[in-house]
């Protein structure tokens, strides 16, 4: 990953944070336990999901049947 993209990984994280941050309860960050908690459930809830989207995506055209004909086998 080149630098660029990079910064822009962290710029976006740090926004992330920064909103999950404003809904979390205050008690729930007071301990060491409760931090890890707070940020499992909302990596699981809100994070993991939306990261998870571009895993879904088709990275390459699905296989031709190698049986289905060809265009050019049916010119006569």
């Amino acid at each position: 990953m080149d630098s660029e993209k990079k910064a822009q990984l962290q710029a976006h994280a740090r926004a992330i944070a920064a909103l999950l941050y404003e809904e979390t309860d205050p008690e729930q960050v007071k301990t060491l336990a409760g931090i890890e908690e707070t940020v499992r459930d909302h990596l699981l809830e809100n994070v993991g999901p939306e990261i998870g989207i571009f895993l879904s995506k088709p990275v390459v055209a699905p296989l031709q049947d190698e049986n289905a004909l060809s265009p050019a086998s049916l010119v006569n």
